[in-house]
């Protein structure tokens, strides 16, 4: 073919501009694939993703095990009641001696803390520490769900209490015929107690003794699922398991803990939405959440085969995408591979020669980096693909295959090879500025991105803007909004109804938006920044080497 000048094609500037182009990223790449340094590189990065592979498929085979979301399936005081069951009947559920029927105790007189006191009678002895002579023992909890069993407890060390030995808290040893020694328990029996010197204790009797079957832990796990219409004019959220409705309980109005305020009012309606036991889901003129208002003790308690093994899922490909592909791939592939671009042909003696073919010097530079954006950036994206097929393939869900997935990988391993590009020309930069210091220029620049990464992660805006890992992690942030659409729900469920959410550590709205809340404007923003740096840092790379003497 001719062009219009009556010149063949194959002649005109612009082919011989490609065969130039061709021809230096063509030994670029050959150079880095027969160097040693370049396959424990990319061998140890391999290895690593490996084992992030790894983790993740035995993950996913051990399956999921429902969590406990609210605590109230644990029997914190081993009383064999669980404290769900122990909140319904009003006892308390770090106290032994207080669960479902065990009625109230009525304290008729007490010991003085700090003497010896004395007092026979038929009681019920609460916390008393000393000695007791019995004429009949009642086998009641002495504390830790135990039960005093007087003919099998153990004898008594010789010496004396406290002094000698020590008793755990609720137990006790035979000290002879009909009598014990015991500390902080509490028991019924006839006879006379005696306290130990500087201790104390009461005695009365019990009332409104009743029996209750103890329930299975089991009933208060996931029993409280989160109930979403999608219409937030509807009424969302249903108290599954009762506790905010408190309908049928044994007795009405029971104050709520508080870690903080201690025992507080029950209040149905915390949200203040004028309706009681219900979530407010707030959103946007777009119909976007934006908040989410539980009252208390509503939607407390999802399933995790519905929530938390999707937000586990993600997670892992949003950790791994940031931290192993950026903050680590991102930094160091460059570190080891774009330093010497330049500087190790003028070490060798062959800059020289090269410079002598008919090849501008801005020219060189850029076809340098881009040989080796294609070598770091062909592994990322080969190990990006691999990452994606793993995790559509076992990821949850009723479909076969996740393609939102690998779309996703794809997404995170474009944004790892613009950070190389970026990285790529500040290191090679760093490499012509000075053959000396370059490398620890260079280290320096590595450690202060990976801070600025973390800073990032834990959702800091201002400093962290000039760096590369935080425009960076920002498009990764857009991508995955912009392919998952509810991650920013599920980061606000997980907020709101405070569940353990590897999406809250590792993933964070964009906050580059122009005000749109876009993420579209945001990964775009990220992009052109990303590519100003890698561009501005090629021109200054260029300008150096034009002024610099080829000996």
């Amino acid at each position: 073919m001719m062009d219009r000048q009556g010149r063949g094609l194959a002649e005109t500037v612009w082919t011989r501009l490609d065969r130039k182009a061709g021809a230096i990223t063509e030994l670029t790449i050959r150079q880095l694939r027969n160097r040693l340094s370049t396959w424990v590189v990319l061998a140890v990065s391999f290895l690593l993703l490996i084992c992030l592979l790894a983790l993740f498929i035995g993950g996913v085979r051990d399956g999921w095990e429902p969590i406990d979301n609210d605590n109230d399936s644990h029997d914190w005081d081993g009383d064999g009641y669980p404290a769900g069951q122990e909140y319904k009947y009003g006892s308390d559920a770090n106290d032994p001696f207080s669960y479902p029927g065990s009625g109230d105790f009525v304290q008729e007189d007490y010991f003085e803390w700090g003497g010896v006191g004395q007092h026979s009678g038929n009681h019920t002895w609460r916390y008393v520490t000393g000695t007791f002579t019995y004429n009949w023992i009642e086998n009641n909890p002495i504390g830790g769900g135990t039960f005093l069993d007087v003919s099998n407890l153990d004898d008594c060390p010789e010496g004396e209490m406290f002094d000698d030995f020590w008793l755990d808290w609720g137990s006790g040893c035979s000290l002879a015929e009909n009598s014990i020694l015991v500390h902080e328990a509490s028991f019924t029996g006839n006879g006379t107690f005696r306290t130990q010197e500087g201790w104390g204790g009461a005695w009365g009797y019990m009332e409104d003794v009743f029996y209750v079957e103890p329930e299975p832990a089991s009933n208060y796990i996931d029993e409280d699922d989160i109930d979403w219409t999608g219409d937030p004019n509807k009424i969302n959220g249903f108290d599954d398991d009762g506790d905010c409705l408190r309908i049928g309980w044994p007795e009405e109005s029971r104050p709520t803990w508080d870690w903080w305020g201690g025992w507080v009012p029950h209040d149905p309606d915390g949200n203040g939405n004028g309706i009681d036991c219900d979530v407010q889901w707030i959103t946007d003129s777009d119909g976007n959440i934006i908040a989410i208002n539980p009252d208390d003790n509503v939607d407390e308690d999802p399933s995790e085969e519905n929530l938390a093994y999707e937000d586990a899922h993600r997670a892992f490909i949003i950790g791994t995408g940031k931290i192993a592909f950026v903050m680590i791939l991102g930094i160091f592939l460059p570190l080891f591979l774009a330093l010497g671009l330049v500087r190790d042909e003028t070490e060798n003696g062959t800059l020289h020669y090269l410079l002598s073919k008919p090849i501008h010097r801005g020219e060189f530079i850029t076809y340098r980096i881009l040989g080796y954006l294609i070598v770091a950036g062909g592994f990322v994206l080969i190990m990006s693909l691999l990452m994606g097929l793993v995790t559509a393939s076992l990821g949850p869900g009723d479909s076969i295959f996740r393609l939102k997935d690998v779309i996703v990988w794809l997404g995170i391993a474009f944004a790892t090879i613009l950070a190389l590009a970026a990285y790529g020309a500040i290191f090679n930069t760093l490499g012509l500025l000075s053959s000396r210091y370059g490398v620890y220029i260079a280290l320096v620049i590595g450690v202060y991105e990976f801070v600025m990464a973390v800073l990032t992660l834990g959702g800091a805006e201002l400093i962290p803007v000039l760096s590369v890992s935080h425009w960076t992690l920002q498009l990764i942030d857009s991508i995955v909004l912009i392919v998952w659409p509810n991650t920013i729900e599920m980061h606000l469920i997980a907020t709101a109804f405070e569940l353990p959410s590897g999406i809250t550590a590792f993933w964070n709205p964009p906050v580059h938006t122009l005000g749109t809340e876009s993420p579209f404007v945001s990964g775009l923003i990220s992009v052109i920044v990303l590519i100003m740096i890698t561009s501005l840092m090629i021109l200054f790379g260029q300008l150096q080497f034009k002024r610099r003497e080829i000996m």
